[in-house]
């Protein structure tokens, strides 16, 4: 079994090694180096150490991991037949891939592996930018780097920015998290006599002239409430305050039954902001949702019985099991055999065994809107084969039901006139359903509509100096066929 043995460079001059690093690298005997970029090797190669750098490698891939990949096979392939010496920059620990390979493929491959350790480059960082990791510190990679991970409130060290390549990806993740002109530092080589520190504003990270391999950028804390307001934990946050002692009256005694009917309105007010096609109004509305949401998941939390990480947690779990085409194996040849497997999927996790007849209707809410609880009710029964195939005995049955209702009406019997009247929207949502039209929708529509020609001709008699209540009633019906004409011609 050959002995690969793995030290850190450090991030500085040759004067800064630790004396048992730099005698080992003295030695007669194969020495490898990750990259020869490095201020330590520049004076090494001046005492006449030689190495082989594996630069060549990262020009001949164009994705980090086969660099790492390559490099780690062909360490492993000479540590076979002899003992070689890998050296890397920095720490052998700290942002580096092939370190982490070669760990994990060692013993597979008979060799021996002897980490000697190093100087990390974030001593010197901490030094340079007179920073405490103990107030929150993240080290990220800047060739992976993803903008959900990252926590703003704490120092940030993004490592692995080579170039300006990788420069102008980090600034691009970055600039969805922050403004463009957020101040950023450009640390470079620190620690070593060549240490450069660059302030810019993010928009101009790409920018700075002396990225390297020995680069890092240093994003600071954010400590300005207002862009801090994006943040999912500030909003929570906020919920908390408004619920906790000291806080609002009003959010303090809500409870899941109070909040019914806001949820409702919000829900409403959402749909109403989609049919404007107005984003911002839509943003807003999103947002009051989402208030609901939060306010039943810290009251939740309030009573020890759930928080918004259950809510999240059940969703997500949720959305991947009932997604197998997407997070798993199986195949789907089109939307609707999606619903369907989501049919399915839902009935085994009720509990349910799918050769047994189960109620068709057990589980639609009863609480749906009027018009949307007969249109899924109609659906389910018709999967049933219990449906109309044709349009003719529904405007009969319409037709049967209005007669009915009369009928009623003319004894003056109010409670049986509700029972009909019911069962006249009851029809007319089954004949918008065999049309494929959406009852909720089409009512909201005409609701839209006549408020819009109300406004108008309210507006009209305002200007000519009446109020509705003065208008007769031929003037308002005047005033209803010109915004009828008016829609028309827009």
């Amino acid at each position: 079994m050959g002995k690969l043995q793995i030290l850190g460079l450090g991030a500085g001059d040759l004067a800064q090694m630790p004396l048992g690093f730099y005698r080992e690298l003295k030695k007669e005997q194969p020495l490898f180096v990750r990259t020869a970029d490095h201020p330590a090797l520049a004076e090494l190669g001046e005492e006449g150490v030689t190495f082989t750098s594996f630069d060549q490698v990262y020009e001949r891939h164009e994705q980090f991991e086969d660099v790492y990949e390559e490099i780690t096979d062909t360490l492993l392939k000479e540590a076979q037949a002899q003992n070689v010496v890998y050296a890397v920059p920095g720490h052998p620990f700290v942002a580096e891939r092939t370190v982490q390979l070669l760990m994990q493929r060692a013993t597979a491959a008979s060799v021996e592996l002897e980490v000697l350790g190093g100087s990390s480059f974030l001593d010197g960082m901490y030094t340079a930018l007179a920073i405490d990791p103990v107030e929150g510190c993240q080290i990220v990679d800047g060739t992976a780097l993803r903008k959900d991970e990252l926590e703003l409130t704490h120092h940030i060290i993004i490592v692995q920015v080579y170039d300006a390549m990788i420069a102008s990806e980090v600034k691009l993740t970055l600039m969805e998290r922050l403004p463009d002109d957020y101040e950023v530092v450009v640390a470079t080589a620190v620690g070593s006599s060549s240490q450069s520190l660059t302030r810019v504003p993010l928009f101009e990270l790409d920018r700075v002239t002396t990225v390297n391999n020995l680069t890092a950028i240093y994003v600071p804390p954010v400590k300005e409430e207002v862009l801090l307001q994006r943040e999912f934990s500030t909003l929570r946050s906020v919920i908390a305050t408004l619920r906790g002692p000291g806080g609002c009256p009003w959010d303090q005694k809500q409870t899941h039954e109070s909040l019914k009917k806001y949820l409702l309105e919000e829900a409403y007010e959402m749909l109403e902001a989609i049919d404007e096609q107005d984003d911002d109004h839509l943003a807003e509305e999103l947002g009051d949702v989402l208030l609901q949401v939060m306010l039943h998941a810290q009251i939740g939390e309030d009573e020890g019985m759930f928080a918004i990480e259950d809510v999240i947690q059940k969703l997500t779990e949720k959305m991947i099991r009932r997604h197998p085409h997407v997070f798993a194996t199986s195949q789907v040849e089109d939307a609707e055999e999606v619903v369907s497997n989501w049919q399915q999927i839902k009935q085994q996790e009720k509990g349910l065994d799918g050769d047994q007849p189960q109620p068709v209707l057990a589980d639609i809410p009863t609480s749906l809107p009027g018009l949307m609880l007969a249109e899924a009710l109609q659906k389910k029964a018709a999967k049933v084969g219990f449906d109309w195939t044709e349009s003719a005995p529904i405007w009969a049955k319409l037709q049967e039901e209005i007669g009915e209702f009369l009928v009623e009406a003319n004894a003056g019997n109010r409670a049986e006139m509700e029972k009909e009247f019911g069962d006249i929207l009851f029809v007319a949502a089954n004949l918008a359903r065999f049309y494929k039209v959406d009852a909720e929708v089409a009512l909201q529509t005409s609701n839209a509509k006549f408020k819009r020609r109300f406004t108008y001709m309210e507006e009209q008699l305002l200007t000519s100096g009446k109020t509705v209540q003065e208008a007769t009633l031929e003037e308002m019906d005047s005033l209803w066929e010109a915004a009828k004409r008016s829609e028309k011609e827009e």
